[in-house]
């Protein structure tokens, strides 16, 4: 009698081009996932640790705590003289919470460097007690370990203008990765699918079994948020992914730009105390919010002279998402625009809450602990998948 060949059925078109870009692309920016993958999985819980560590600093002292704070103009002095840094204080960061310190940032950076530490010339976190003047803090941000774990995730420690785009590129990759991975985990079959879902390890001995089984199961439970972090993390480095979320969004390519606004108040004499003034008047509209910031140097964020004093309200500690925004005459201290969240599109929503979304603070702590999960597997991806070619690999020698 003749024996049966039992041939293997061809797998399709589909299925045979996903795994080749599957491997192509595993082997070629493997590494850069890997890394951009544990340091954004690293920074995530940064909040919760530096309040831990910081917890001294962030809060004063009940028995200094008055009715009334010191100036910001005062405050501001205090800061400059014992820092004596050679760049102008940037921002404060007031909290509506009066047991929690004033934060007195500088920030100062270097566009035409090549990489992080000669980018960033300065970065420093002064915490203040507002009813003393006391100096509570000061932290060297540019050294800090999350600050060099965001500029490794951001750009390799590149130039964040264009290093982003060496990250990036990865990226757009890695969701293609993400794409074909889940293509070539789907069952053909039911009877198939049982062995997809879980780990069953009972007659399983070899080591090269059980990577299989961690690239394969974990990965596609990952794959779903893994994909919402790579949207998140693109938005920030091209433009082309922001303008098709907001065309998405708000029919339109681009946000709304903010309205130069003229005050005749602007032809008076400068007030001693315009930055209590907008304080007092920012507590008043946003008393049940988180923090404020007020800019102290004039500046905007690409270096140019701001026209009024742009004041961004957040409403819950740690996030951006709840985003309101004032804006004060820089001379009398008047109200000139108040655009709070409700009134934003949302395309200006959604561009509040992208950083909250990639990392995860947006869903909460339970968000914050499913998207460290996912980190984690998504630097483990890299490793079980060479270790998986290079199984394979040695296979096709010894044959």
């Amino acid at each position: 009698m003749k024996k049966k060949h039992h041939h293997k059925k061809k797998p399709s078109f589909t299925k045979k081009w996903s795994a080749k870009l599957h491997l192509w692309f595993g082997l070629s920016v493997g590494i850069i996932v890997f890394i951009v993958a544990l340091t954004g999985t690293m920074y995530i819980f940064k909040d919760e640790i530096q309040g831990v560590l910081r917890k001294d600093v962030v809060y004063v002292k009940a028995e200094t705590i008055s009715q009334q704070p010191l100036s910001i103009e005062v405050l501001k002095e205090k800061v400059s003289l014992e820092v004596n840094e050679k760049y102008p204080i940037t921002a404060v960061e007031i909290s509506l919470d009066k047991n929690k310190s004033y934060e007195f940032i500088y920030y100062e950076k270097d566009k035409k460097a090549w990489n992080y530490f000669d980018e960033v010339k300065v970065n420093k976190l002064i915490y203040v007690n507002q009813y003393t003047g006391q100096i509570l803090g000061i932290y060297n941000e540019k050294y800090d370990l999350f600050p060099i774990l965001k500029a490794i995730h951001w750009s390799l420690l590149l130039n964040s203008d264009w290093g982003k785009y060496v990250v990036g590129i990865p990226g757009v990759l890695f969701i293609i990765m993400l794409i074909t991975g889940i293509i070539l985990w789907w069952p053909k079959n039911k009877k198939m699918r049982k062995g997809r879902f879980s780990f069953d390890w009972k007659n399983v001995k070899t080591w090269k079994r059980k990577n299989y089984d961690l690239h394969n199961i974990l990965g596609f439970y990952a794959s779903f948020v893994a994909i919402i972090l790579s949207l998140s993390g693109l938005y920030f480095a091209y433009p082309w992914v922001k303008n098709a979320f907001n065309f998405t969004l708000s029919g339109s390519l681009e946000l709304p730009k903010e309205k130069e606004i003229k005050s005749p108040d602007s032809l008076l004499a400068k007030n001693n105390a315009i930055l209590d003034l907008t304080a007092q008047e920012t507590r008043k509209l946003y008393s049940t919010s988180s923090s404020f910031r007020i800019p102290l140097n004039g500046k905007n964020k690409k270096g140019k002279d701001l026209k009024n004093i742009p004041v961004s309200v957040y409403g819950e500690d740690g996030k951006f998402a709840i985003r309101n925004q004032l804006a004060f005459d820089k001379y009398s201290g008047k109200l000139l625009s108040n655009k709070p969240h409700q009134k934003l599109n949302n395309a200006e929503k959604y561009a509040n809450a992208n950083y909250d979304i990639h990392t995860g603070s947006y869903f909460g702590i339970v968000g914050k602990i499913i998207w460290f999960i996912t980190g984690l597997v998504c630097a483990s991806l890299p490793v079980t998948g060479f270790l998986v070619w290079l199984g394979k690999k040695k296979k096709g020698i010894k044959k």
